[in-house]
């Protein structure tokens, strides 16, 4: 078998779910910066361009792996209420974004207009519309709830240390009272609590 035989050969037996499933697995092990064209292509034992043939490019393949963590957001079950509905919307969503290393990351950094992110983004705009809210509304609120979670996400996932030295000794020069005065909740990890008061404050509920 001639290579060129040899690669299409592998590019018949891959299809772009297999190299998805595969990035999502380095993506685990190795998190957001440990993940390349040529990590997946070692794993699968072909070469980069047999898997930029699925993934088109790096770009291309990030909104792949992106949708595929919106996907383990089930959307079946929800509560008939709208507000209740959104809750849960979102509950839904951060569980989803959490269950991958650094999965926050990788959906904040694309615009994947994929399946499983619109069928989220529809049913959120339609829980908000049934909510009174105007289409504007739906969508610049639904917009505030998905930022809010992917940052909310993405500091629970690289658990920084927000009351480093730095920190603590410009707070010990007196120059800010008021970040002196809340100084403790800044290293709070609640992050469920937060994550629940933060959509209580956007929803305004």
């Amino acid at each position: 078998m001639t290579k060129k035989q040899a690669e299409d050969l592998a590019r018949t037996r891959l299809d772009p779910a297999t190299v998805v499933r595969t990035a999502l697995e380095l993506l685990d092990e190795k998190g957001a910066d440990g993940l390349s064209i040529r990590g997946i292509a070692d794993r699968l034992g072909v070469r980069m361009n047999t898997v930029l043939w699925h993934a088109k490019t790096k770009a291309r393949l990030l909104e792949l792996m992106a949708d595929a963590i919106v996907a383990g957001a089930p959307v079946d079950g929800l509560p008939e209420p709208w507000e209740p509905r959104v809750r849960e919307l979102f509950r839904r969503y951060r569980r989803a974004l959490l269950a991958h290393r650094d999965g926050a990351r990788i959906v904040a950094g694309t615009y994947a207009a994929e399946p499983a992110t619109l069928r989220f983004a529809d049913l959120m705009t339609e829980a908000l519309l049934a909510g009174g809210l105007t289409e504007r509304e739906a969508v610049w609120t639904g917009w505030s709830l998905v930022y809010f979670t992917l940052g909310l996400a993405q500091e629970e996932q690289a658990q920084p240390d927000v009351r480093g030295p730095a920190f603590v000794r410009r707070l010990d020069s007196g120059e800010y009272p008021s970040l002196s005065r809340a100084a403790p909740y800044f290293e709070d990890t609640s992050f469920d609590e937060r994550f629940d008061y933060g959509l209580s404050r956007i929803l305004g509920v």
